[in-house]
């Protein structure tokens, strides 16, 4: 097969799973394993294993992430672009289509909107659990995500974010550096160590240089771009977890209210492939299409660099036990982070009665116990909504 018939199959296969995956991160994994491994035999379980692993290690959407990685161990980079591409570009659409439908008709109102906002109540309650479940199973992480979490809930704002996390990196090191895994095996990219550091440090000088700019260029384009290049680089834990980092970026500022923010956060709940192309909802209602278009390369950026500048360096850092450890009490302080947004702005914003509160038990019980998947969970609550304001 050519090289261009190569970069033609990936963004094919890609856009088939940008129209056909629902249900979030994880089960984005399994639709990779069953498209790229099983089917077309692209790499072996071991190799994707490692790339998964690497994904985890770093902030950023972990699968979208994996699936760049597919895409350039595939087609070197443009593989990379063509499969965020075809996998991203489905649910970019449909979320671009909502932001102008809920402007250019007022929605803020409707009750089917108020019945989206109490999906995301279930939704990231169901988030919470399971990021706990995996990422505290012990008692010091425990403590490590309650303390992020009061600590969020009491100064909440970006940068206090960021020292959550760094302060979680600093625990993780004193308390888990011992209790790394070993023997990890390693494997070969293609992608030189100078291509990676050259892409972290375009990384670095565009986390540097954003800012500056947009403090002399007041712009709205500037700014867009300052903030979703920032908040790709530093939201770990995945896609529900850009939830809370946007949320004090966007609405304390002003460009969105509450309301209108989670109830594009409901909606993206309910379409295929990844959750952070909910920066293409609130670029869109910042800025119209080239707001979209901004805020989504911006959020997605970070991810390609940091793929492109940790795939040669993976192995060598898989068996150091200091960055494992490091990486262990982040993902603890996630949790908490994604605690504190649970109770604000998601909770505060979205169950004003019993009749609310009532409506997203039931949906975190079936997402949670019954396992129906997200966008069902979405339509479920919509049409109950809708019933229960007939009655109450």
């Amino acid at each position: 097969m050519t090289v261009k018939h190569s970069k033609i199959e990936i963004l094919r296969t890609s856009l088939t799973l940008g129209l056909t995956s629902f249900g979030g991160p994880v089960a984005h994994l399994g639709y990779f394993k069953s498209e790229y491994i099983d089917k077309r035999k692209w790499l072996d379980e071991k190799t994707y294993a490692d790339i998964i692993a690497l994904c985890q290690f770093l902030p950023g959407p972990a699968s979208s992430q994996v699936g760049i990685a597919i895409g350039m161990l595939r087609g070197g980079l443009l593989g990379g672009v063509m499969s965020w591409l075809g996998f991203t570009l489905p649910s970019v659409i449909v979320l671009v289509l909502f932001a102008f439908f809920y402007q250019s008709l007022k929605l803020s109102d409707a009750t089917w909107i108020s019945s989206l906002k109490i999906v995301a109540v279930a939704v990231v309650a169901h988030a919470v659990l399971g990021l706990g479940k995996k990422l505290t199973p012990d008692k010091p992480r425990i403590a490590i995500a309650l303390a992020a979490a009061l600590i969020m809930l009491l100064f909440p704002s970006t940068f206090v974010q960021i020292i959550i996390i760094l302060l979680g990196a600093g625990l993780g090191y004193l308390l888990f550096k011992n209790k790394a895994q070993t023997k990890l095996a390693s494997f070969a990219v293609p992608i030189s160590k100078k291509q990676g550091m050259l892409a972290f440090s375009i990384l670095v000088a565009i986390l540097i240089g954003l800012p500056i700019l947009a403090r002399v260029f007041p712009h709205m384009y500037i700014q867009i771009a300052d903030t979703f290049f920032r908040v790709g680089s530093f939201v770990f834990g995945g896609g529900h977890v850009v939830l809370p980092m946007l949320e004090q970026e966007i609405v304390p500022t002003g460009f969105l209210t509450s309301d209108e923010f989670l109830a594009g956060y409901g909606v993206a709940q309910a379409v295929p492939g990844p959750l952070f192309t909910f920066s293409s909802y609130v670029g869109t209602m910042m800025n119209g299409i080239i707001g979209a278009v901004i805020a989504t390369g911006a959020i997605f950026l970070p991810s390609f660099l940091l793929i492109v500048g940790a795939l040669p360096f993976l192995s060598e850092l898989r068996e150091r036990s200091s960055f494992q450890g490091m990486l262990t009490g982040v993902n603890a302080s996630v949790v908490g982070l994604l605690l504190a947004a649970f109770y604000d702005p998601v909770f505060t914003s979205s169950i004003l009665d019993g009749a609310d509160f009532g409506l997203a038990v039931i949906l975190f019980a079936l997402l949670h116990f019954w396992k129906v998947p997200a966008w069902l969970i979405v339509i479920i609550g919509v049409i109950a909504g809708e019933i229960i304001h007939l009655f109450v």
